[in-house]
């Protein structure tokens, strides 16, 4: 009799290879009878959106109801409908439904926070040859409890697949501007993109207010990496050219520059390669060996000097001076008291900074039609003359009083109160500066005053320069002293609230109201100094921030009033309540 080919074997008709093969199958049942009798073993796999597939296999296999009956009944510890009765019982405890939401989901994040398995995660995948998302995972990217669990997890384990297929489908389904975390962000091409996008669209839409609030975080994901800082630069560099929003789009890159530079980073080569550097090497070489290292020398200046100086040739475009981290460096060799500048190219310094300060020019097609110096032998005069007032260390408090008004009159140009805000800080930074003086308000604080006057896009880093002097300890004085220095202090808040910067200086206060920062005698100067100065009509952001202040236990009648005649307190207070500006959301 001819053999047959069966099951891998030749079979000549006898019954041995069929009962060999039907003992094979046998076993392959067994096996998945007790892989399946292990999973039904398992707590509440009655539960488990697999159960359904597994009674299937398990029946087929030839398995007993009776047994997967048990099995399941017994190991179902009713843990989920035990939550929900605790959960219906809060709630008729008059404990609000969201509460009680919001509870139950942060106890179960923390739960998968603490077992989170990426290798059992991505295993999801792994085991579905058709690739397909699975239904779960997409009902859980459409609310924003789990999204954020997603964007903890794909932190914690950033290597995990199954986290970063996630991330891109929560970035796909609209959700960029929540994904805040720099290595969730940077970690895919496309979610980077999103989240990049969106975040410019951001920081373009709002005021200066959330332009400030939002930078140091979008600065910390653009500077993840080079390849994430080069792309981000890249694309603001293009949009910069923009007639729309491309002012702003600049603005935005050099804070990034600045940012970068500030975490230690070398991203000098980028930012000439995207700028207009790569058509001057010598200026490129000069401006890089700068920045790279940190500080100026005469011999790079010199180079850029003769270039910008030439009545021969036409000088670079002067964006290639205007670099953040550039300008830094001529603002420390030029007005910190302690740097040493070199007396024969000092001229060089101080020509090169005024002509990036005031040099216009006026382009038609990628082409240079025309080069305005009208204001550049003017500024150079005045940072000299500054510099040499601020620089000389010869010259004590006496010499700088009497030479005040022409301070004052330099400070005009910006270049030069941009000097002398740093010249400032510097000097007042000094630990015995303070214990030093014996004028109620300095001569340097003072000149802070003249700046908030002329210069409002200096305020923000007036009152920065401010609240790190109030919030400074100052050893050297004794209590009263400081105290004094203090009230000092808020006097040029007050100036600078006057001056135009309201909203910024009170959300100061009553941070330092809430967080008890400061000492409460102080902030009743505050609001004692405010309410002398403050008229008619108030805005409603105003009096959002400032009541409460008002309305706090420790500053409500403690305010003294005038012969008890006049209240200013109350009289705010009745006139938020008469014009409807207040209310208790408000309040809160």
């Amino acid at each position: 009799m001819d053999k047959e080919y069966y099951g891998g074997e030749y079979w000549d008709g006898s019954e041995s290879v069929m009962e060999h093969d039907d003992s094979n199958v046998e076993g392959e049942k067994q096996r998945k009878i007790q892989d399946c009798l292990q999973k039904f073993s398992s707590r509440d796999y009655v539960m488990e959106p697999a159960v359904f597939n597994t009674l299937e296999t398990y029946f087929r296999a030839g398995g007993s109801q009776e047994h997967v009956t048990q099995l399941l009944s017994e190991n179902y510890t009713v843990l989920a409908r035990t939550v929900n009765l605790l959960a219906g019982w809060l709630v008729q405890m008059d404990v609000e439904q969201s509460e009680v939401e919001e509870r139950v989901g942060n106890h179960l994040k923390r739960l998968l926070m603490k077992h989170f398995d990426p290798q059992k995660a991505d295993s999801i995948f792994k085991d579905n040859p058709s690739r397909e998302i699975p239904v779960w995972l997409e009902q859980m990217i459409a609310h924003t409890t789990w999204r954020d669990l997603f964007y903890k997890l794909a932190e914690a384990h950033p290597d995990c697949l199954m986290l970063n297929l996630t991330v891109k489908l929560i970035s796909d389904a609209g959700y960029q501007g929540e994904i805040t975390s720099v290595t969730t962000a940077c970690q895919q091409l496309e979610v980077f993109f999103g989240v990049l996008r969106t975040s410019l669209a951001t920081l373009l839409d709002e005021g200066e207010d959330e332009l400030e609030k939002n930078l140091p975080g979008f600065a910390e994901m653009v500077c993840h990496g080079e390849h994430t800082y080069l792309f981000a630069q890249a694309m603001m560099s293009v949009l910069s050219q923009e007639e729309q929003g491309g002012s702003t789009m600049r603005r935005i890159s050099q804070e990034v520059q600045r940012s970068a530079h500030q975490m230690g980073h070398d991203a000098s080569q980028i930012t000439l390669a995207l700028g207009t550097a790569a058509a001057y090497p010598r200026a490129c070489q000069a401006m890089g060996a700068m920045l790279s290292r940190g500080a100026l020398n005469p011999a790079d200046i010199t180079v850029l000097y003769k270039m910008f100086s030439s009545e021969d040739d036409l000088p670079p475009p002067v964006e290639l001076i205007r670099v953040p981290a550039f300008l830094d460096l001529f603002m420390q060799s030029l007005f910190k008291p302690s740097s040493k500048i070199n007396q024969d190219h000092k001229h060089k310094y101080i020509y090169i900074l005024a002509y990036a300060a005031t040099v216009v020019e006026t382009w038609k097609k990628n082409e240079r039609v025309k080069i305005s110096k009208n204001e550049l032998e003017s500024t150079s005069e005045a940072i000299r003359k500054v510099h040499n007032l601020c620089c000389n260390e010869n010259k004590g408090t006496t010499e700088l009083v009497a030479e005040l008004s022409h301070l004052y009159e330099r400070i005009l140009f910006p270049v030069v109160a941009v000097g002398v805000l740093k010249w400032v800080d510097w000097t007042v930074s000094e630990p015995s500066y303070f214990h030093l003086q014996t004028d109620h308000t300095p001569v340097h604080l003072a000149l802070l005053d003249e700046i908030c006057i002329h210069h409002e896009l200096l305020h923000p880093q007036v009152l920065q320069l401010l609240v790190k002097l109030f919030e400074a300890q100052h050893s050297q004085l004794d209590d009263i002293e400081q105290l004094e220095l203090k009230k000092t202090l808020l006097d040029r808040m007050v100036h600078l609230l006057r001056c135009g910067y309201v909203l910024p200086v009170v959300r100061y206060i009553r941070k330092c109201l809430e967080k008890l920062i400061t000492d409460i005698s102080l902030i009743r100067y505050f609001v004692t100094e405010v309410l002398d100065v403050i008229h008619l009509p108030y805005t409603y952001d105003f009096v959002k921030l400032f009541l409460p202040i008002l309305e706090n236990d420790s500053i409500a009648g403690t305010i003294p009033t005038e012969g008890g005649l006049h209240d200013p307190v109350a009289e705010f207070i009745a006139h938020c309540k008469d014009h409807n500006q207040i209310n208790q959301s408000m309040i809160n």
